[in-house]
């Protein structure tokens, strides 16, 4: 049986490339774009873990956190383009596990649903070790489709800072050194 994830955020675009990226981690996933949508969906889906955007259309992000926590127990991670000191402080008291900053690297989500379900994480995903973040940052193979706001698809992929690969003179010239 897979796991399940609730993904709230009102964007239809952001909440798509959301759901296809944790689906291929191996979970089910679901889509709610507004508050009430995402209370009756976790009702009837009972998810183990819920994404929720902070703004919504009909009500803050908290308040569904509070209608789904009453009838369900579940893991929350918050993502905000409005990364208060107050809205962080917030999700802490409210036992929100992670808060994600939009834009966020897609394997960082993934990272943080796996980690709260004490899954493995599926290859090309983020690791915590400092041995895989180097081995992530040197890779050029990593990728995955993701569309865009006029329904054009790209391939996704995480490459090496160019600064990375430059000469040391090479980086002087940028900092003017």
């Amino acid at each position: 049986m897979l796991n399940k994830v609730l993904v709230v955020e009102d964007e239809q675009l952001l909440a798509e490339n959301l759901k296809d990226y944790l689906q291929a981690q191996a979970l089910d996933v679901r889509i709610a774009n507004e508050g009430a949508m995402a209370i009756g969906i976790a009702e009837s889906f009972a998810p183990d873990v819920m994404v929720f955007d902070y703004r919504l259309p009909d009500m803050e992000g908290f308040q569904v956190l509070d209608a789904v926590r009453q009838n369900r127990k579940c893991h929350f991670v918050l993502i905000t383009g409005h990364p208060t000191a107050e809205v962080c402080e917030r999700a802490r008291q409210l036992g929100v596990s992670h808060i994600l900053f939009k834009p966020f690297p897609l394997a960082e989500l993934a990272r943080a649903v796996c980690d709260l379900l004490g899954m493995e994480r599926e290859p090309g995903t983020a690791v915590s070790t400092s041995e895989g973040f180097v081995e992530r940052r040197q890779s050029r193979t990593e990728s995955f489709p993701l569309q865009l706001y006029d329904g054009s698809w790209v391939l996704a992929d995480r490459r090496r800072s160019s600064l990375a690969t430059m000469a040391p003179d090479d980086e002087q010239l940028l900092t003017g050194e």
